[in-house]
């Protein structure tokens, strides 16, 4: 609750009469996620844990300043399987994520520029939810299950990518974000005497349109 309590006080920020005084941004994008793997491993062997690659979808809010910085509040949505393999054997249960992060732009051209490139950094939350159908047997479960529980992580984020101005008020986004998570040990459960850890990183090329005030061009 105090996550969710943290991005509602930035949402009304953002949204204030003295935010829109400055200069804001809104828009939406959408790509593919492509999920690096971690290894659950137990003492008669290991398998390979990852989420499959699917499409993403993302929404923002920014707000600008007069300068070179800004803020930006961003919801993301990601389809995409659990995914459990080892040799030949795999096993898959459908899964969703949900992610809400906060970060800090610095763009390499004025306010006003027809292109803008720009690097993010930022932190957040990140639910994992697995969406599947039980089974009464799931491949490789002696070394972890495949679950319909949901994940409440934190979030890093990073990422970077370029602003072009299409119209007056119109943008057109094209950027690269990394967000990393510690390993979802609920939807991927380790089974007894297995280990699972590390962190699962999430590549999401993406391509998008933005509206912007008179002021955030």
């Amino acid at each position: 609750m105090k996550n969710v309590s943290i991005f509602t006080a930035l949402a009304v920020a953002l949204l204030t009469p003295s935010a829109f005084a400055q200069s804001w941004e809104v828009g939406g994008g959408a790509g593919g996620g492509f999920y690096t793997s971690q290894d659950v491993t137990a003492s008669f062997g290991s398998a390979s844990a990852k989420i499959q690659s699917n499409v993403a979808g993302s929404a923002w809010l920014d707000n600008n300043s007069s300068g070179r910085w800004g803020g930006e509040l961003r919801y993301d949505y990601q389809m995409g399987a659990l995914q459990l393999s080892s040799g030949s054997t795999e096993a898959t249960f459908a899964a969703r994520t949900q992610a809400a992060h906060y970060d800090v732009l610095y763009h390499f051209a004025p306010r006003g520029a027809k292109i803008r490139p720009f690097v993010s950094a930022g932190a957040g939350i990140k639910i994992y939810s697995g969406t599947g159908t039980q089974v009464v047997y799931q491949p490789l479960s002696n070394i972890a299950l495949l679950t319909q529980a949901q994940d409440l992580t934190p979030l890093a984020s990073g990422g970077g990518g370029v602003k072009m101005q299409l119209a007056s008020r119109v943008q057109l986004r094209i950027e690269v974000h990394d967000y990393l998570t510690p390993f979802p040990k609920q939807v991927i459960t380790p089974n007894t005497g297995a280990k699972a850890g590390g962190w699962l990183q999430d590549f999401v090329p993406m391509v998008g349109i933005s509206y912007t005030s008179p002021e955030g061009r």
